[in-house]
């Protein structure tokens, strides 16, 4: 059985199948921030998906950082290493990509254990 969480018409922002959490790409809440800002936003709504969930993100099993400008990847960094579970660094990878929103400098996909 899937489940999923905040379904809208387009996309839901968390599906759980078969013990996996998806979620959505998660985008800042404020686009006039700084990349470090910005990451920190869009981590603190990955936690809180994560929890709706039932994981957290000591369970990541892979994300993926998509960067406006690959010039804030230090910025994004230094965000990440504030808030990734220590001992626990999932596999990750970080590109440059034109967003869906062009005042987003990060958005991020993670899946996760449950």
């Amino acid at each position: 059985m899937i489940e999923r969480f905040e379904v809208g018409s387009r996309f839901s922002e968390v599906a759980v199948y078969n013990g996996v959490a998806y979620l959505a790409g998660q985008v800042p809440l404020d686009e006039t921030a700084d990349a470090y800002t910005q990451t920190q936003q869009v981590l603190a709504e990955i936690d809180k998906w994560l929890e709706k969930a039932n994981t957290d993100k000591s369970k990541i099993l892979m994300a993926t950082v998509y960067l406006k400008e690959i010039t804030d990847y230090a910025e994004m960094n230094r965000a990440w290493d504030e808030w990734v579970a220590e001992n626990n660094a999932p596999p990750r990878a970080a590109v440059e990509a034109k967003l869906a929103n062009p005042n987003w400098k990060v958005e991020i996909v993670v899946t996760a254990a449950v």
